[in-house]
């Protein structure tokens, strides 16, 4: 594996014919059927987008029409219940004035005052427009007294149901129906309430004659215009109409029985919005009613959806208009760029040919960037290192799985020189400062007493071990692994020193540095004190003591890489690593490891695992890998794990790959030719694997992307895309449990679209 070339400086470490391609990027001619299949989807786009817009926009503006709709018709009911309860409330003091009236008096004596009652009933029913009649009704129904006649009428309503239902004490009847009233000689319904004798008993009814064209000339006042698509009634809790606004012909005397809004009034509901077809003029309603007051009546508004969907209509006019006018430019501009490629096709001939000439000039150019690459000479020969062990651990794997009758031994051994190796390699990357950081939250307290055990291993049996640890101190946002590895670098180092026995100290503590302190830090730390009574350092050791590769160690005793990587971690990690130590004082390390702003998340426990003992499908996976030893070692050991496998050698190949077969699946049909990518991060060419692995997401078909790397660098980029990321050398057992998971996976998938 090579490098990152995403930066053009980069391209200074490779070899001379890598170097070219990198200032000079050579485009096939395949970029140019890429960029006519753009144009394509551009203009796929330009028709697909607008038309999802004007969709969206057209079922919001619906519903808001609707909600607009309703909410008018909330407010306009709440006006119309306020002024019915006033009338209702009106009759009501009227009813009891009469009742008062002709307290103490029966029939015989309303008929011997009838003239005086008479004048009486009509001043109190005259200054009321909506009051037809006021009528004074004796046990049996007849007539005794009338603010519209003088004498009364020989008339009688025993047999009518308002005078029943008052008589034996119906609340629904002290508001009758609608009805030609033989008082008043008009339409109208009466509100009436039952006279008592002196013993209690029922003397009576007094009535009140409303006019229904009083509240269906206040419902057109209150509507505004004679077109209005909103009606409004006033219906008796048993849906017998009392007024209605507009007025139909041969409009019907009740509700239909079995709709929303007559399910309501059975059911005693006191306001509330519905949808109906409505019995007056048979279109469908959106309808807000309230009850008024404790009357057994209704008031009802309604908004006609014909109106809603008429004026949506128009406005979906004028929106598809608007939109697709400039829709067409740009689809006319697209067809004219796709004419135009076929000329840019022949210029971009042409300029290689130019290019190839320059590439001779730049010559010495490269000559010079060259140098940069000496500072990155240890990342640069661990990531080497990394792809060697690969081909080696992968080789392993392969002789194990095949079968190696008489090499297990041999095998061990290669397999506890490669872990040595990888431990070096981590080491080597840590120092350069590209081995990734998995950071997590960290709380010291229960963490530290838990690396005894490790710590006592790496200090071994002559020296005592002492962890103190501070009263609540804070969490630390690093990662464990890095930081595990520090302590120990540590602790051989204070073994080391200490070849007699002596006593190693571990501690813990907030500490806070403010701009004043002069400290090269500012904020809150943990700060991590390791001090051992060692025979200590010169000062010249002690200025040297965190460079790379630099020991005081017997060849073979020491790599130079310990202190190096504790130093790097703790910058990387945002903190500081500080030494102290003096011939015959022993050796201070601190280090400073930024606080974590959260609190570490509670462990979970362990969900059981339920053992899938069926053989899963193997995968069709494409391996995107530069390195042809590693790229062959990981496909065999794929292949044995019964997976099919498809290499490239970079990820520009692998998206035309995806282009070409999202061609073919746009004519034919087919799905795609892969379940997996697993691709290298750094490879040549124009992408990376994280470019790759964000242009898959992007596909309709998202596939699942295993990314491996041996750098840091982009590891934050990474984080944010869908993807596991696995470090070089990685363990093959942790990716073929990968692979089975997903088998597992995508075998669930299938079952569930098969039922």
């Amino acid at each position: 594996m090579t490098p990152d070339r995403s930066d053009p400086r980069e391209a200074s470490r490779l070899s001379p014919d890598r170097e070219d391609d990198a200032l000079f990027p050579a485009v096939p001619e395949q970029n140019f059927h890429v960029r006519r299949m753009t144009l394509i989807a551009l203009l796929l786009a330009a028709i697909v987008l607008p038309c999802v817009y004007v969709a969206a926009m057209a079922f919001s503006d619906l519903r808001a029409r609707e909600a607009d709709a309703t909410d008018l018709t909330l407010r306009t009911v709440r006006v119309a219940e306020e002024h019915a309860l006033k009338v209702f409330d009106m009759n009501e003091a009227l009813d009891a004035r009469v009742v008062d009236l002709v307290q103490g008096l029966d029939d015989d004596g309303i008929r011997a005052r009838e003239a005086d009652i008479h004048d009486k009933l009509r001043t109190m029913g005259g200054g009321y427009p909506q009051v037809a009649a006021v009528s004074i009704f004796g046990q049996d129904g007849t007539l005794l007294g009338s603010s519209r006649f003088y004498p009364a009428p020989p008339l009688s309503i025993a047999k009518r149901d308002d005078f029943i239902g008052i008589r034996d004490g119906e609340v629904l009847e002290h508001v009758s129906k609608d009805m030609l009233g033989q008082v008043a000689g008009e339409n109208v319904f009466n509100t009436g309430v039952p006279r008592r004798g002196a013993d209690g008993a029922f003397a009576g009814v007094v009535s009140v004659a409303l006019r229904p064209d009083y509240f269906s000339a206040f419902y057109q006042e209150l509507l505004g215009r004679h077109d209005t698509p909103m009606t409004m009634s006033l219906i008796r809790a048993d849906g017998s109409v009392l007024a209605h606004y507009p007025a139909a012909p041969g409009q019907p005397a009740m509700i239909a029985p079995h709709t929303p809004f007559s399910d309501a009034l059975a059911n005693g509901s006191h306001a509330g919005v519905v949808r109906m077809r409505s019995v007056f003029d048979h279109d469908n309603l959106i309808l807000a009613y309230r009850r008024v007051g404790a009357y057994p009546v209704y008031v009802s508004c309604g908004y006609r959806t014909s109106a809603i969907w008429a004026a949506w209509y128009r406005h979906l006019s004028v929106l598809i208009l608007s939109m697709f006018t400039p829709s067409i430019v740009l689809w006319c501009v697209i067809w004219l760029s796709m004419r135009r490629l076929g000329a840019e096709e022949e210029a971009w001939e042409r300029w290689q040919a130019e290019a190839s000439m320059r590439r001779s000039i730049e010559s010495a150019y490269r000559q010079s960037r060259k140098m940069e690459a000496l500072g990155n000479l240890v990342g640069s020969v661990a990531h080497d290192f990394n792809n060697l062990l690969m081909i080696v651990s992968a080789n392993v794997q392969i002789a194990r799985r095949r079968g190696a009758p008489g090499l297990d031994r041999e095998l061990s051994a290669i397999e506890r020189a490669l872990k040595s190796g990888q431990s070096l390699t981590r080491q080597l990357l840590g120092v350069a400062r590209k081995q990734p950081l998995r950071n997590e939250t960290l709380a010291v307290d229960g963490w530290l007493p838990a690396c005894r055990e490790l710590l006592s291993a790496s200090l071994g049996a002559k020296v005592s071990l002492v962890i103190d640890i501070g009263t609540d101190v804070w969490p630390m946002r690093v990662d464990v692994a890095e930081l595990e590895l520090a302590l120990i670098n540590i602790a051989v180092n204070a073994r080391d020193a200490m070849p007699n026995g002596g006593r190693f100290t571990v501690r813990a503590a907030n500490i806070t540095f403010r701009h004043d302190d002069g400290f090269p830090l500012t904020g809150d730390f943990v700060q991590l004190s390791l001090e051992d009574t060692g025979v200590g350092m010169p000062p010249d050791v002690l200025a040297r003591a965190f460079e790379p590769l630099f020991t005081t160690k017997p060849k073979g005793m020491g790599t130079g890489l310990g202190l190096p990587q504790v130093f790097a971690f703790c910058e990387r990690s945002g903190g500081l690593a500080a030494i102290d130590s003096a011939i015959g004082a022993g050796t201070s390390i601190r280090l400073y490891l930024p606080r974590a702003a959260a609190l570490p998340e509670a462990e979970r426990p362990p969900e059981p695992n339920v053992e899938d003992t069926s053989a899963p499908q193997g995968l069709r996976i494409l391996l995107v890998e530069d390195n042809e030893e590693v790229a062959a070692g990981t496909e065999a050991l794929l292949q044995m794990m019964g997976h099919q496998v498809t290499g490239v050698f970079n990820a520009d190949t692998a998206l035309r790959l995806f282009d070409d077969a999202h061609a073919k699946q746009a004519r034919t049909g087919e799905p795609l030719p892969f379940d997996l990518v697993i691709s290298d991060i750094h490879m040549p060419g124009a992408t990376n694997g994280i470019d790759l692995a964000e242009a898959i997401q992007a596909f309709e078909t998202r596939l699942p992307v295993i990314l491996v790397t041996g750098y840091a660098e982009e590891l934050d980029r990474a984080r944010h895309v869908d993807v596991r990321v696995l470090s070089k050398p990685f363990d093959i057992a942790l990716l073929e449990k990968l692979l089975l998971d997903l088998q597992r996976q995508l075998a669930q998938t299938s079952s569930h679209s098969a039922d």
